[in-house]
């Protein structure tokens, strides 16, 4: 038997050997927990050197445009990683690119991050059954290098503030998407942690907002272009044709109040009694006004929504939403809102979309950015698959509202500078709340091609009709 010695030494044994146990378990916990639950955050952490050498120690995948040219690439370095980003596009690509950088991704750098780094499985397997090694695929664009330089120049020649988009209607292919003013996404690929930081807050802290994509971040009143979803709303309830006509007085009571919507020159429109067709052309804003009170809140919104108003899209950038109001509106709110005033909101991608919609015989195509993913030998691993996003109109509706929008678009489209030499084009201008000017229009008229948007802030009527004329040009040629 043992001692009381021994017996006393035994009990310290077991204390201790169960207080390694639960020591053990702790560590076995934690070890548990960091890699299974905190793992994500660790790897995001910008301070983890691991991550940081998993990302700039092989080449990401190119950036190009549908036409091939490469507008972002990796290069070899001296630094402190063995590969830097280039963007040999600069500022005329940057919304489209974003960057990658030491501590964010934006743009489509951070939309098809994964291929691009080689995360995506598929590349990965590939390129190591390949040659043994990781690398990135390469992402080609929609973008139309002729069309994209007449968006950006266009804006540039402006000197104003905005963003211009243009889409295939057949497909939802983006052929250009600018915004103005822009930066160079070089600044943001230092390895030099104080050098990056003064460059973000430099761009950051600069009051024109170069950082903003405004083709799909920015969103602006849209006046009397929402009148193409409100004419939309009046040939599809059946109640309205293109010859119906309409009360457009000189001023337009609002139900409930005091107040009264006047037309801009004080006088009745179109002689006060013009049909659907003669007001969108003349731009009557109390004649549309008249056409959402007789409609009601419901049925315009529920058009709205058929162009994707509300909607949280993806491109695959995310696109903030273009907005007609979800609440219960009163009557002199539906009014205003019918014209494009009160809580209406779009983004120039939506402005495209909606002409878009109309030219494709009432089929809005989901837009989209990326025309295809492919690996360095040359094989495809996605491509874009262009498809129906929302039905707006029946063909026959949709014909009827193109030709309203091909007979005029109101006094802001009505100078030479819009004209594009042997082509019919079709267009609704407006100059909204804020004085911004928005033109979208869509050509050839008859076969389109192509639909474009633009918004000018601050006013700059016939900048915006030459930077239309451009874009229609270079997207035409």
């Amino acid at each position: 038997m043992a001692g009381p010695r021994a017996k006393r030494i035994n009990i310290l044994l077991r204390r201790v050997a169960r207080l390694c146990a639960v020591m053990l378990f702790a560590l076995l916990a934690n070890a548990t927990y960091l890699q299974g639950f905190k793992a994500p955050s660790l790897n995001a952490d910008p301070r983890n050197q691991r991550t940081l050498i998993g990302r700039f120690d092989h080449p990401r995948g190119d950036i190009l445009t549908y036409d091939g040219t490469t507008i972002a690439r990796s290069l070899r370095t001296s630094g402190p990683y063995p590969y830097v980003r280039t963007y040999l596009g600069g500022e005329m690509y940057a919304p489209v690119t974003g960057y990658d950088s030491l501590y964010r991704t934006t743009g489509v750098e951070q939309a098809q991050d994964a291929a691009l780094l080689g995360d995506d499985p598929r590349v990965r397997v590939r390129s190591m059954v390949t040659d043994g090694t990781v690398r990135g695929a390469d992402v080609m664009l929609t973008i139309s290098d002729r069309v994209q330089w007449a968006a950006y120049q266009g804006l540039q020649a402006s000197g104003r503030s905005g963003a211009a988009v243009a889409v295939n209607p057949a497909t939802g292919a983006i052929l250009a998407m600018a915004s103005y003013p822009s930066y160079d996404p070089n600044a943001f690929t230092t390895f030099d942690p104080k050098a990056l930081a003064q460059a973000d807050a430099r761009l950051s802290g600069d009051p024109s907002r170069p950082l903003v994509n405004r083709a799909i971040d920015q969103t602006y009143p849209p006046g009397a272009a929402f009148e193409i979803v409100t004419a939309a709303a009046a040939l599809t309830s059946g109640e309205y044709a293109p010859t119906t006509r309409l009360d457009a007085p000189a001023a337009l009571p609002l139900p409930g109040t005091d107040e009264r919507l006047w037309s801009p020159d004080g006088r009745p429109c179109g002689s006060g009694r013009p049909s659907l067709a003669a007001a969108f052309r003349l731009s009557c804003d109390t004649a549309f006004a008249s056409v959402g009170l007789q409609l009601g809140q419901d049925t315009i919104r529920e058009q709205a929504e058929a162009f994707a108003f509300n909607d949280d899209l993806r491109i695959p950038l995310e696109v903030a939403p273009s907005t007609y109001p979800a609440n219960s509106l009163d009557r002199p709110q539906t009014a205003m809102s019918a014209i494009g005033r009160h809580d209406d909101s779009v983004t120039p991608l939506m402005a495209a979309m909606m002409s878009a919609a109309v030219a494709n015989d009432g089929v809005l195509m989901r837009p989209y950015l990326v025309e295809e993913v492919r690996l360095a030998d040359g094989s495809i691993i996605n491509r874009a698959d262009p498809a129906p996003y929302r039905t707006v109109l029946q063909p026959d509706q949709a014909g009827k509202l193109a030709a309203m929008m091909s007979a005029g678009a109101g006094p802001a489209w009505a100078g030479a500078s819009a004209a594009v030499p042997d082509v019919a084009v079709a267009a609704r201008a407006a100059t909204t709340e804020g004085g911004h000017t928005l033109v979208t229009a869509f050509a050839p008229a008859g076969a389109p091609q192509v639909a474009v948007a633009v918004v000018l802030e601050d006013g700059g009527s016939t900048s915006a009709e030459l930077l239309v004329r451009g874009i229609l040009e270079a997207a035409l040629a």
